[in-house]
């Protein structure tokens, strides 16, 4: 079969920097990624340190490390593959088609749950992930390479429809790192649906245990503090996979193409520096006072009700407007037939499910204490990507829905937090 020869949009507008930004993005992110890896592992655990506390070379590659993650991203598509949970429509595509999801992820979590514990009952050294950890980050590192490389080439051979419109630019650098093809799949398996949610997410709570096991090996027992991180991660995560059906609708599925920028976020961004907490901990223990942490909890509380209620709010009427939970909200008409709510949580700010996000990572954050600036990397780099979310949610929604669009935003005044942005 020969590939198909697609005429390029090379008037789509590129972003994140465009040709440049997506040659600089694939070196710095995972440099980024080592780096800080480096620095939670080191006693100042200072990111302005120098020289920087690098690690030497031989401590980069580990066979084990290898095995573990072809082994877990092994396990997981088996996990993915099993009949079990239900079937979901995804959103409508180009061509008319909806491709059919399947919604098992609650169930991989539980069943490796089920896995962690008989390894812990036969004494396996979970705490040497921490040991491992430079090791595991590079080999995710390089299977999202490779992962991006076979995407790239295969989306020659897909037809025009389950092409990207933002990542078929022409640009050899720039698609790759975008992602030409929409929903790339190996028969039923969705490449991209299962990255999304599956070896990444559910990985980085797994790190998180290793950390907590480590310090127990450390100290005999964890800390108030690890405890906090890793229940509070498990938390989302958990919630995540409970509401799977919900990733069918946003943006990362509906829109984007899958490239470099989801596979390397999916597989070694998100399990490495979303639990930096949790490894900063076992190097840099930390005490909590009883009213500190019910305060933390507090916190964490009112951000995870904020992102729970406005996300399902919004999945509820986007799949069934005529829902009774929804049916009372108040709306606009836009021209493409569809309507925008004004009123309920999205009457609040335009994005309250992304202020909850923003409470609940500073709650994440706040049982390492304030003497490092390390462990708020996530808080810091989630409010940058989530203010660049916003715009790029921006962007579309003012040109699909125009006018419509326009009167929202005199409703609705608010992007994420109220009376300040």
């Amino acid at each position: 079969m020969k590939p198909n020869k697609h005429k390029a949009t090379h008037s789509a507008e590129r972003e994140f920097g465009g040709a440049l930004g997506a040659t600089c993005i694939p070196v710095f992110l995972p440099l980024t990624v080592l780096y800080l890896l480096s620095v939670c592992r080191s006693p100042a655990a200072s990111v302005l340190q120098w020289p920087p506390p690098l690690p030497p070379a031989a401590h980069l590659w580990d066979p084990l490390a290898a095995v573990l993650i072809v082994g877990w991203i092994t396990l997981q598509s088996f996990l993915y593959l099993l009949p079990m949970g239900k079937v979901s429509e995804g959103l409508v595509l180009r061509d008319g088609s909806r491709l059919k999801y399947a919604i098992n992820g609650f169930n991989a979590l539980s069943i490796t749950a089920v896995l962690l514990l008989i390894c812990l009952w036969l004494g396996m050294p979970l705490g040497y992930l921490f040991d491992l950890i430079l090791p595991l980050a590079v080999c995710a590192i390089g299977v999202s390479y490779l992962l991006s490389m076979y995407l790239y080439i295969r989306s020659f051979w897909a037809p025009q429809h389950a092409l990207s419109l933002g990542g078929n630019t022409g640009n050899p650098l720039y698609d790759f790192f975008m992602g030409r093809e929409l929903n790339p799949r190996i028969g039923d398996f969705d490449l991209k649906y299962f990255c999304e949610l599956r070896p990444g997410l559910i990985g980085w709570v797994v790190i998180n245990l290793g950390m907590l096991m480590k310090e127990v090996e450390l100290r005999g027992s964890p800390s108030l503090a690890m405890l906090l991180v890793n229940g509070f991660q498990l938390l989302y995560v958990t919630d995540a996979l409970w509401n799977e059906e919900a990733v069918l609708t946003t943006m990362d599925i509906v829109h984007d193409g899958f490239g470099f920028m989801l596979a390397f976020g999916d597989l070694a961004w998100v399990p490495f520096t979303y639990g930096l907490q949790a490894m900063f901990l076992v190097v840099h223990p930390q005490s909590l006072s009883t009213l500190g942490a019910a305060g933390i909890i507090l916190l964490n509380g009112i951000g995870y009700y904020i992102f729970r209620k406005s996300n399902s709010q919004k999945n509820q009427f986007r799949r069934d407007p005529t829902h009774k939970s929804v049916s009372q909200l108040e709306t606009i008409a836009t021209a493409t037939g569809t309507r925008l709510l004004v009123s309920g949580w999205w009457g609040f700010v335009r994005h309250p499910n992304y202020l909850g996000d923003l409470l609940m990572a500073l709650a994440w954050s706040l049982p390492c204490g304030m003497l490092h600036i390390l462990p708020y990397f996530y808080v810091i780099y989630f409010t940058i990507l989530l203010i660049h979310r916003e715009a790029r949610d921006e962007k579309q929604c003012r040109a699909k829905y125009g006018l419509a669009w326009d009167t929202y935003c005199r409703r609705v005044p608010y992007r994420i937090i109220p009376y300040i942005y």
